[in-house]
């Protein structure tokens, strides 16, 4: 049995940072409620290039791009839930919430078949 590489997961933590940090960027530029910091930046512009580099360097494997975009639009949707809940004057998370946790069923779900179809192969 052979062991799948850590960088197909890493794919997909990218793609969250990613998602975290341009919504927290969006955030600091624009929100006059949530005050400036440049971590959001920083973190934004390092998680592209590392994904970028990784896409130069490698192909994804099938299936992982779904999954990435949805890692990306979970991360988006976290920081809006964190956000909302932590300045109750910008709305309700009710609905950043339960679709985060709908994504990340969804996500746990994909990966479970994509590792038991991986498995098949291998046999």
């Amino acid at each position: 049995m052979t062991n799948k590489p850590l960088g197909e997961k890493g794919t997909l933590a990218l793609a969250l940072i990613a998602g975290l940090s341009i919504n927290g960027t969006f955030a600091a530029i624009f929100s006059s409620i949530v005050p400036f910091s440049i971590f959001p930046i920083i973190s934004l512009i390092l998680s592209v290039y590392c994904l970028h580099y990784h896409y130069q360097d490698c192909a994804m494997p099938q299936g992982f791009p779904s999954l990435a975009a949805a890692s990306f639009l979970l991360g988006l949707l976290l920081y809006s839930a964190i956000i909302r809940a932590e300045y109750p004057v910008i709305g309700s998370n009710f609905v950043p919430a339960i679709l985060a946790v709908v994504l990340v069923f969804w996500i746990g779900r994909k990966l479970k078949r994509l590792d038991r179809s991986g498995r098949d192969q291998d046999i």
